[in-house]
């Protein structure tokens, strides 16, 4: 049975932490691949200024080309409405019923899966992965049915890029060259001259 790692964002712009967050994932927990999918309306952010579905697909698909375990979902942008999980869930596994899925969380938001709409539907369907900072503390009430990955996570958060971006400060080496090039060229969050290549 394929094994695949479901690993759900805004993706507002994908940086290279989370590459290296799915890649760690894949290899530690043996997942055949990991398919990245971009939330269409996220319940949980509603930040006014967010880049559009087709952008954030568009980034991520390039963010993701080089990796030949990684793929791009369209699965909440084909359906519309606010994303849940459980509905993308429930779905993925109607479509791919010979599947094992797996779904990537941050460790910080185990911490939160007792409020996630239809929780305890979702942890019967799948099995969830948190990828913890060395060290940190486990204490959750779904924690039990969580699989849990060490990772030295980078540093980098879409939120500080996005500023250094409109402050027009250095984004090489946070995304990769292609998603640089794309936010300039489109003039995403407001650009000033941080993804410049000077």
């Amino acid at each position: 049975m394929k094994r695949i790692g479901l690993f759900g964002g805004t993706f507002d712009p994908p940086h290279l932490g989370h590459m290296m967050l799915a890649e760690e994932v894949r290899v530690a927990c043996g997942l055949d691949e990991v398919w990245f999918i971009p939330a269409s309306t996220p319940p949980h952010k509603k930040r006014p200024d967010m880049s559009s579905i087709d952008d954030r697909l568009e980034m991520v698909s390039l963010a993701t080309r080089s990796n030949p375990f990684f793929f791009v979902s369209s699965i909440e942008k084909d359906r519309g409405g606010r994303s849940y999980t459980i509905d993308t869930v429930k779905q993925l596994k109607e479509e791919h019923p010979s599947v094992e899925f797996f779904f990537i969380i941050g460790g910080d938001m185990v911490e939160s899966l007792s409020s996630w709409v239809g929780i305890d539907e979702l942890v019967r369907l799948i099995t969830f992965i948190g990828v913890n900072r060395p060290g940190a503390k486990r204490s959750a009430a779904y924690n039990e049915r969580v699989q849990h990955v060490d990772f030295a996570q980078v540093d980098l958060s879409s939120t500080a890029i996005r500023e250094r971006v409109r402050e027009g400060k250095s984004i090489r080496y946070m995304v990769q060259d292609e998603v640089a090039t794309m936010i300039r060229e489109s003039g995403l969050y407001g650009e000033g001259t941080g993804t410049s290549d000077r």
